[in-house]
């Protein structure tokens, strides 16, 4: 591991300003970042140790909606009444993701800004456009069977590794965030991701020295929540392919449509045409596929990753039927 600063942050305003200079990154939970550091593929002059400031409270907003700290445990966030109750997706993606230590540890905003688990990306001996921005990725021809076959670049087909981030962005999830200037500002969680275009290694929207403070949830939709991943074990694996659904029947046909996928794109997933297939009309097979037409219009496989299509198309099917048939 190579020599860095510390410094432990008073304040948002202090962690901010000290982030904004230099090769700096924040620490938390340090569930994602310690391991970069310890493989020399991040490589920070300075952490700053956010770890004590007060950003790990759940509050209720005005209209049922939620205010999560950056610094909330996914255990916490997962176990809490109000989120089982009103938001159950995002409890569940929480549970299916990492181990019961990590989970302990992890927090809200890390887990939100956690890095690819790319083969290539962990391996320095290899070629990567995400690590090293004009070396090439070892991933289009190579292994890339959890890579992603929506979004990517002929510069990376990495793929995100979060499962809450999935059930946040079907939420309409919006993230608070606090400059270095002291200035905040809110952005839907779909805006905070960049895709890898031509600059994979550019992740997010983000500028040196912001600081996400929270994520906030709106009103929560009634009806029924369901977070299915399809991984290679039952547990302490990322997905292959994950469906977030929060379905609201209006008598036989559904009323309302909130979808994001995981284990297909660069970012969580979500495309609101998909939705659109599905609202006022009655469930069937036909529609599960027509509502699959459309997310996958745009798809392409690698090879090794071509049966993510086929397994996208059933898993959306399985959480359809289920969402359309029974309370969740």
């Amino acid at each position: 591991m190579r020599p860095f600063e510390y410094h432990r942050a008073g304040s948002v305003a202090d962690a901010t300003t000290h982030a904004a200079s230099g090769a700096a990154r924040f620490i938390a939970g340090g569930t994602n970042l310690l391991d970069l550091m310890k493989l020399d593929i991040e490589r920070p002059e300075r952490l700053i140790d956010i770890s004590r400031l007060p950003l790990d409270a759940i509050e209720e907003n005005e209209d049922g909606g939620l205010r999560i700290g950056a610094l909330v445990s996914n255990a916490d966030l997962a176990a809490d009444l109000r989120v089982r109750r009103d938001h159950g997706v995002l409890s569940r993606a929480l549970l299916s993701g990492a181990s019961g230590q990590l989970r302990n540890k992890a927090t809200t905003a890390g887990n939100l800004l956690q890095r690819t688990r790319c083969y290539y990306f962990y391996n320095p001996a290899l070629p990567c456009n995400k690590r090293e921005p004009g070396s090439g990725c070892s991933a289009i021809g190579g292994r890339n069977r959890i890579h992603a076959i929506l979004g990517g670049s002929a510069q990376c087909i990495a793929t995100h590794p979060s499962d809450m981030a999935v059930a946040m962005m079907a939420l309409s999830a919006e993230v608070e965030v606090m400059s270095a200037g002291g200035e905040g500002r809110r952005l839907p969680l779909a805006e905070l991701y960049r895709l890898p275009g031509d600059t994979p290694h550019i992740e997010t929207v983000l500028n040196p020295g912001d600081l996400i403070t929270a994520v906030l949830l709106p009103a929560p939709l009634k009806g029924r929540h369901i977070y299915r991943k399809v991984r290679d074990r039952a547990s302490y694996a990322f997905a292959l392919v994950s469906v977030a659904a929060v379905i609201k029947m209006d008598g036989a046909t559904i009323g309302a449509a909130r979808l994001a996928f995981g284990g297909l794109a660069p970012m969580p997933w979500r495309d609101r045409a998909v939705e659109d297939v599905l609202i006022g009309q009655s469930p069937s097979s036909a529609l599960w596929n027509k509502a699959a037409d459309r997310l996958l219009a745009e798809a392409k496989g690698y090879g090794e990753n071509d049966f993510k299509s086929v397994l996208v198309r059933k898993t959306l099917a399985s959480v359809l039927s289920d969402a359309s048939v029974r309370e969740i």
